[in-house]
């Protein structure tokens, strides 16, 4: 839990009573690869803290899966619209390695922002990153050719290159396993 108060002293130190609260309510658990911590269908009633692991994100297309975020240490795992509205959620999030997480639910996150206003604050600037990071990669994603988003994986999140399995990469990026394969080997210079 230690990665997980650093960031969030990193935000704002946290009170005392706030650690102290966020210490007995926050659980932990491991998570094997291929795992599911949510599936499309139903609602996202937890938010999780990636201590170890990567998880990736995705919806079906006419039955093919499509990737859509990947996440790993010191990010949070969320479905955004399924968390936050208590709704159905479209998508799924899948471990992709074996992993560990810490997480509270929904109802305990409530909880927290009423008792203590001062994690708003924390949560506000963890969302506003979220959109940033979010508003990057999907203005990557619509506005570049296949080569360059693939740079952009490169200069941005370049271990997942290495952890992600090709399919999973080359749906993220919208293209073909083949195209995905040609880039990785000839399109970029080493």
């Amino acid at each position: 839990m230690e990665t997980l108060f650093a960031l969030l002293n990193s935000i704002q130190p946290l009170s005392a009573d706030l650690q102290e609260y966020l210490i007995e309510i926050l659980k932990t658990k491991s998570i094997k690869k291929k795992d599911y911590v949510l599936k499309a269908g139903h609602i996202s009633r937890e938010i999780y803290f990636i201590e170890e692991g990567l998880f990736k994100c995705f919806y079906l297309v006419d039955d093919r899966p499509v990737s859509s975020w990947f996440m790993k240490e010191r990010d949070l795992i969320i479905s955004v619209k399924s968390f936050f509205g208590q709704v159905a959620s479209y998508e799924s999030i899948q471990a992709l390695e074996n992993s560990v997480v810490h997480y509270i639910s929904f109802d305990d996150l409530q909880h927290i922002y009423r008792r203590f206003p001062e994690f708003n604050f924390h949560g506000r600037i963890l969302t506003q990153n979220y959109y940033i990071l979010c508003d990057s990669r999907l203005y990557a994603m619509r506005t570049k050719s296949a080569l360059q988003r693939y740079q952009f994986i490169l200069q941005n999140e370049k271990d997942l290159i290495d952890r992600v399995p090709a399919k999973d990469l080359a749906s993220y990026l919208g293209i073909s396993e083949y195209t995905f394969s040609r880039i990785k080997k000839y399109g970029v210079a080493k």
